[in-house]
């Protein structure tokens, strides 16, 4: 068991629950604040943006950068109290500054730092540091220590925060023991001739890079970085900068579990150097979570050399076959607004048959939006839209001929939340099914907002087809639902479509990213996924055969040439 420290600070303590953060301290003071802050963690998450500002650092070639070194910060504000300390300052890297980066990913092979002819003790090395880093975020002080790392960076509830961390502690306990070694099983082909074997191996990429989101600051980023390491690459991880305090700690924990320092660069600066560096640094391989423009932008600038997981507008139909209609409303409010929206998998578009409809349903998933608070951070900050820009895109779907705003459409009242964030009730806005198919309407209909907003429609049993026409018309296929268990009509949707991570079956959902299956869009060749070992192997790894041909029959005479 990792030992730990109890930090008694009756100052911080105080300050949290008197501070002007109190939209913060309100709900975080509901929590016990005695628990144990991990040895090897450089900050205690209750004193962020309260008492204290954490600065981050960057780590290249094995070494932590010394905050004395770092020749301009970035200020992380807090993202529930414009008027309280940032919860921590971000290495504001030049371009000018890339060298030791650039040398650390000139100093590996294109070979890997292992491979299975290579290192072949590194899969077992990674398999017991995923076993011990598994053990200690299983452990409820160093659970709690990350979820509120998280919930300080972006704010989410406690639930989903503490969530975040049970699957990323999930999936390090699914790749202990020989497991890591497993994602390199080798196959092998008989020849043509005596001595001659064909055999496939599943081989690293060398240097590579992590360009990590914002909205899971723990769970994204680990599961990428760790699939790149057991499968022999040595990755550099740019983290978003508003949550890269998240990962520095991890990075911390791997360290403390036996990982060797200069396996893992961390860079933190803006998009266009991180740019800079993947172009110019020999980098084989990037992987990309984020934006569709910044996605194309990078896959165009790297001629292809990226796997990406991005924008998600992703929908959920629900079938002709009304029953559990209290679950189901509960799940469309999960879908829609937990996390005030920011997942991937978020529920962006809701096709409700009239059958729903008549039951009452869009009336139960509107009093479950009510509910949502800034007490419990069950709503909470727009990291990435502005306040002013969520309502803007709300009244021009409003123009819509026959659009209505079913509700929210507000910014929050009582808040504290920074201009530069926005602080937006859960919305949704009904638009027809036939107004939205239009083209000059399906654009803005189906665009995705990165907040607590959805689009709702209805449609009839005749007007399937053109479900299924908007699905079809749709740009990113990454999660869906079919909310139904009538086999005719679910396979006929299921037949139809394409969304990578497709929940069918009365209990459908949009939202889940558990280590437990694949999550990753398809239709796309540039797709990443995420969580299995089919996703780390095709990610992280490439393949190669190496046919061995060893012997030359005594009898052999040299044929005429051709």
């Amino acid at each position: 068991m990792l030992s730990s420290r109890v930090v008694t600070t009756p100052a911080a303590r105080t300050v949290l629950k008197q501070s002007a953060a109190a939209l913060t301290s309100r709900y975080l003071t509901t929590l016990s604040t005695h628990h144990s802050i991990p040895t090897w963690a450089t900050l205690d998450p209750n004193e962020l943006g309260t008492v204290s500002t954490h600065t981050v650092l960057n780590a290249v070639g094995g070494n932590w950068q010394k905050d004395g070194d770092i020749a301009k910060k970035l200020i992380i504000p807090n993202p529930l109290n414009r008027d309280g300390l940032p919860i921590c300052t971000v290495p504001d890297t030049s371009v000018d500054e890339l060298g030791p980066f650039i040398e650390s990913m000139e100093s590996v092979s294109k070979s890997g730092v292992h491979n299975p002819l290579k290192a072949v003790e590194r899969y077992l090395m990674y398999g017991e540091i995923s076993r011990k880093a598994g053990n200690a975020l299983s452990q409820p002080d160093v659970a709690e220590f990350f979820a509120r790392n998280i919930m300080a960076c972006v704010p989410k509830s406690h639930a989903q925060a503490l969530g975040e961390v049970k699957v990323t502690a999930d999936f390090l306990n699914n790749f202990s023991g020989d497991n890591v070694r497993f994602l390199a099983r080798s196959f092998g082909v008989p020849g043509d001739h005596y001595g001659q074997q064909s055999n496939g191996y599943r081989w690293p990429y060398g240097p590579v890079a992590i360009v990590a989101p914002f909205n899971f600051p723990l769970e994204i980023p680990v599961l990428q970085l760790m699939g790149a390491l057991y499968m022999g690459n040595r990755p550099v991880l740019k983290p978003a900068e508003k949550v890269a305090l998240v990962m520095e700690q991890f990075l911390h924990l791997l360290h403390h579990c036996g990982m060797p320092k200069e396996d893992v660069d961390l860079l933190n600066c803006q998009g266009p150097v991180a740019e800079k560096l993947i172009t110019t640094a020999p980098i084989r391989l990037t992987q990309f979570t984020g934006s569709s423009k910044v996605s194309e932008h990078l896959l165009e600038v790297t001629r292809g050399k990226v796997k990406v997981e991005d924008a998600g507008f992703d929908w959920k139909i629900l079938g002709p076959d009304v029953q559990d209609i209290d679950y189901i409303a509960w799940q469309c409010d999960q879908d829609a607004y937990a996390t005030s929206g920011q997942k991937c998998s978020a529920e962006s578009i809701l096709f409700v048959h009239e059958n729903w409809e008549k039951a009452g349903l869009l009336d139960k998933i509107k009093a479950n939006a009510a509910k949502r608070s800034m007490d419990d951070l069950t709503v909470g900050p727009v990291l990435t839209h502005t306040t002013e820009g969520f309502l803007d895109h709300t009244n021009n779907l409003l123009q819509i001929p026959g659009a209505k705003l079913l509700f929210g459409g507000k910014e929050l009242a009582n808040h504290k939340i920074p201009d530069c964030y926005g602080a937006v009730e859960p919305t949704a806005v009904y638009v027809p099914i036939d107004e939205m198919l239009k083209e000059e309407n399906f654009e803005s209909c189906a665009k995705e907002l990165f907040a607590p907003f959805q689009v709702v429609t209805t449609y009839k049993d005749s007007d399937l087809d053109k479900v299924l026409e908007a699905c079809e018309r749709m740009s990113h296929h990454l999660t869906a639902a079919v909310v139904s268990n009538d086999v005719k009509f679910k396979t006929k949707v299921l037949a139809n479509t394409v969304n990578g991570t497709t929940y069918a079956g009365i209990r459908a959902r949009t939202t889940g990213a558990p280590q437990n299956h694949w999550f990753g869009p398809a239709g796309d060749p540039r797709g990443a996924g995420i969580g299995t070992p089919e996703a780390i192997k095709m990610v992280w790894s490439c393949h190669r055969e190496i046919i061995d041909d060893c012997i030359i029959p005594p009898e052999w005479v040299q044929p005429k040439s051709t």
